[in-house]
């Protein structure tokens, strides 16, 4: 985020965490690696609790895209999908879940005709045996001693001859065991993300593809078939061939979300900001008597850049608050914040004005996201957002004025809030997650702010 302090620029960085257990500049130490696969079973709980956290933050973010198909029912529609993620034995969509309906009809299609090449070999063969000569063959025959055939075979009556066998490790079947493996690990881990869901048809359909890729991969092992390379070239039969081409695509949408992952794990405080600012979006519109009165065109990427899934003009949302006579924009990511939001560094804020008193200043309600691996010390963290506050009300000859403030931070499935009060400017620390019991806390958590005395005098 970008501001100014007087005539100097102040730049609000956000800097990536670390794909590696450090980094430098600024130096960073100790983070946990993102699970990869089996190889990640072995690593961190605390790096698994941090995926889990980071999956279910990205699909609320990404129940947005969805909602999107009809904006006349946006926020009611993405509503009732986090009503429905409060329930964990409801488990979120996945790439893996849709693959698990969609490709389970192709993979038994496949089982039944596995391509296999017949590969030209010259072997010793029993003369009864055999079926094929050619001129390497026949060359051989011709410099074996004797008058006759069967003299030439020798005791053994052994000749060469072409033996064709059947092989099937093919660049198409490689693909498909590289596959296999692939949605195996996927599937594992989204299973472990939810245990509580075991009775839902979502976790079994996903259990019985983790089950037939393993068979399947199992079976390639034993025709001697190897794994492909992310980095192939797509032969004839995976371009043109209905049942390896969609293996290919599944293929390629997993390794694509891999690398996606890679992405999301490094800007995950991004994509926490994003869901921040959806859940403050959701909460203004439960209000009684709020009208959304405004909404910012906005539009959902197929892939997040850096942690950012979608794109707003600002104000993302406008409410009419009748009640209360206050008009209340929801600011996420300004790009004019202004001296006293810059001060304060939060990169969203509610801005609230009253359109019946030309004389009056908006105020701002700032609210910081701050994202970590580990859980904030909510206490502490409010009473120093308290401190900074109450100084930055203090401050004169600014058109807009900062009151009170809210911290919405992960928390680690252990919902919890704290306040801390200073000099008449009071913030609301809140700790919450992207599902179960852990978000429905944390929204209504988010709902008793708003009632509080936010408004400004009426």
């Amino acid at each position: 985020m970008r501001g100014k302090i007087g005539e100097r620029r102040r730049d609000l960085l956000q800097h990536p965490y670390p794909k590696r257990h450090s980094s430098k500049a600024p130096t960073r130490e100790g983070f946990p690696l993102r699970p990869r696969g089996k190889a990640g079973e072995e690593a961190d709980p605390d790096a698994f609790a941090a995926l889990a956290r980071m999956n279910e933050v990205t699909a609320r973010v990404q129940e947005l895209g969805e909602a999107l198909d009809d904006p006349s029912t946006l926020w009611r529609h993405l509503a009732a999908a986090w009503d429905r993620a409060e329930r964990e034995e409801d488990p979120r969509m996945a790439e893996i879940v849709r693959q698990a309906r969609e490709m389970s009809p192709v993979l038994k299609q496949f089982r039944e005709r596995i391509r296999r090449v017949l590969r030209r070999n010259r072997e010793l063969t029993p003369l009864d045996r055999v079926q094929e000569m050619d001129r390497g063959s026949m060359q051989w025959l011709s410099r074996q001693p004797g008058r006759s055939t069967a003299e030439r075979a020798g005791a053994a009556q052994r000749i060469l001859a072409v033996v064709r066998h059947e092989n099937f490790d093919t660049l198409e079947n490689r693909v498909t065991h590289a596959y296999l493996r692939l949605a195996g690990d996927v599937g594992r881990e989204w299973i472990r993300e939810h245990p509580k869901a075991q009775g839902s048809s979502r976790y079994q359909a996903v259990l019985s593809y983790v089950k037939l890729c393993k068979s399947l991969a199992a079976e390639l092992v034993q025709l001697g078939v190897g794994i492909s390379s992310a980095d192939m070239t797509p032969n004839y039969v995976l371009l043109e061939d209905r049942v390896y081409r969609e293996i290919r695509e599944a293929w390629e949408a997993l390794l694509r979300r891999e690398k996606a992952l890679d992405e999301l794990w490094a800007w995950q405080a991004q994509t926490w900001t994003d869901f921040t600012v959806l859940a403050m979006v959701l909460a203004l519109g439960e209000m009684d008597g709020a009208q959304l009165v405004a909404q910012a065109p906005i539009q959902f990427r197929d892939e997040a850049a850096n942690g950012i899934w979608f794109e707003q003009e600002r104000p993302i949302a406008v409410f009419w608050v009748k009640s209360l006579g206050r008009v209340v924009e929801v600011m996420a990511r300004p790009e004019v914040p202004g001296t006293l939001l810059t001060h304060a560094r939060a990169h969203v804020a509610l801005r609230i004005s009253n359109p019946f008193d030309a004389t009056a200043f908006p105020h701002r309600v700032a609210v910081w996201t701050p994202h970590a691996m580990d859980r904030l010390d909510l206490e502490t963290a409010a009473e120093e957002a308290g401190l900074r506050v109450s100084q930055l009300m203090k401050v004169s000859n600014q058109q807009e004025r900062i009151r009170h403030g809210l911290i919405l931070t992960p928390g680690h499935h252990q919902p919890q809030a704290a306040q801390a009060d200073r000099n008449g400017a009071f913030v609301q620390a809140i700790a919450f997650d992207a599902a179960g019991p852990s978000l429905n806390a944390g929204r209504n958590f988010i709902r008793a702010f708003l009632q509080r005395d936010i408004w400004g005098a009426t």
